[in-house]
């Protein structure tokens, strides 16, 4: 993207800390019918307020959660990250929730951004060179040593023990779960996150939990609306056709400010 290009260095290196720090919890979702990731603000804020931030060299220095939501919000006319409303969880577990970007830019912790930055492009040719070295060593598998082709039948072997013992525990967990929905109704599920949309380590947590239906889970739950504000159109919007806004940082403190003198005024 142009915008993206045009980014000054010190955003750059902002954007590059946030997208490879492991601490910002990214989750998948669907933007216009493709894969995206997104986060929450809380977490961006809490990576620019810690001690591998302030070691960055040449960005601004952050010493508060408001001064770390200004520089954030000065991120977004760069569409690195935009924010998004995300739509109602879906029913199958497998399934990732739908996102819309917002047509109003501004930086919260309590808001959802979606990003539209991959990193870095080094990794992504390293690893297209790492399958080109991959299929050529895989064509010349007959020129192998002995060893190595005896190391390659181990490897393999190991591997579909690993596959064998996950259909054993898939197999096992569903007859836990056949079971307790009688003894233990609604159920309960052993590793309920193993075939999920989430990290090998993250598949085996928690260890087990009630087999609720996500509408349950959210019963009871009254939902934020965000108040209108006043627009500054600054960008057209990244994923689709509808002309989007970023707030200037200072225009929430200002009509704070104003409501008060107001209030003053009557007094």
């Amino acid at each position: 993207m142009d915008r993206q290009v045009n980014a000054p260095p010190e955003a750059r290196r902002i954007v590059d800390f946030l997208r490879t720090n492991t601490n910002i919890k990214v989750r998948p979702g669907v933007l216009n019918g493709q894969r995206a990731d997104y986060f929450k603000g809380s977490a961006a804020i809490k990576a620019v307020l810690s001690p591998e931030y302030a070691k960055l060299k040449n960005v601004p220095k952050v010493t508060s959660e408001e001064e770390a939501e200004k520089v954030l919000h000065n991120l977004l006319p760069y569409a690195f990250f935009l924010r998004v409303e995300r739509g109602e969880k879906p029913a199958k577990k497998d399934e990732r929730r739908p996102l819309q970007v917002n047509q109003v830019q501004l930086f919260e912790k309590d808001m959802y951004y979606a990003w539209f930055y991959e990193g870095r492009q080094l990794m992504m040719k390293l690893a297209g060179l790492g399958m080109v070295v991959v299929m050529l060593a895989a064509v010349m598998f007959p020129l192998w040593p002995h060893f190595m082709r005896l190391g390659v039948w181990y490897l393999s072997m190991f591997v579909l023990g690993l596959f064998g013992l996950l259909m054993v525990i898939a197999v096992l967990r569903l007859i836990f779960w056949t079971i307790s929905i009688v003894v233990f109704p609604p159920g309960i599920w052993v590793f309920p996150n193993l075939f999920a949309d989430v990290g090998v380590i993250e598949s085996f947590i928690p260890l087990w939990a009630w087999d609720v239906t996500p509408s349950a889970k959210g019963k009871g739950k009254k939902s934020k609306k965000t108040k209108k504000t006043k627009r500054e159109p600054v960008a057209e919007e990244v994923a689709g056709n509808n002309p989007i806004s970023v707030m200037p940082a200072e225009s929430a403190e200002a009509s704070n400010i104003a409501a008060q003198t107001s209030v003053d005024d009557l007094n």
